[in-house]
């Protein structure tokens, strides 16, 4: 979730500094921003997701990566999704770090994170080529919206 703005850097600042901080910060245009922390509540779901899915998927060609895993959402743009799903050829940089080809991605919204991730956060994924699915959970009441490409 956006909170607060850290300051102005580059890509390269940003990578390094994520090296060596102890929290995760989202890269957006230049500026950071920290991510806060799940409740357990959060983590369950994105816990089971990651199961799920996992044992859908059973020997298919998709892998699913849990969070942490950063995405690039465009240029000057990197975030870290709750769930990723890569089908196909993993594509990555940053030394594995940036994954720049999602299939699936999911959040699981908070009070203070639900009108990012369903608007500049859906905004931003809408700019991933490889997107084929965007899965919005709410960890407080039984809702889930799924945003799927068409042509």
């Amino acid at each position: 979730m956006i909170a607060e703005r850290v300051r102005q850097m580059t890509v390269e600042e940003y990578l390094e500094y994520e090296d060596t901080c102890e929290e995760w910060h989202e890269y957006i245009d230049g500026e950071l921003y920290p991510m806060s922390g799940g409740t357990v509540n959060h983590f369950r779901i994105i816990t089971k997701l990651i199961n799920l899915l996992s044992i859908l998927l059973g020997d298919s060609d998709c892998e699913v990566f849990g969070t942490g895993m950063r995405a690039r959402v465009g240029e000057g743009r990197f975030v870290i999704p709750d769930l990723s799903v890569v089908c196909g050829a993993l594509e990555t940089e940053a030394g594995d770090r940036m994954l720049l080809n999602p299939t699936v991605i999911a959040e699981v919204t908070s009070p203070s994170s639900a009108d990012y991730d369903r608007g500049s956060k859906r905004e931003f994924y809408a700019d991933v080529p490889s997107l084929q699915a965007y899965l919005v959970i709410d960890q407080h009441r039984a809702l889930v919206e799924l945003f799927t490409r068409s042509e």
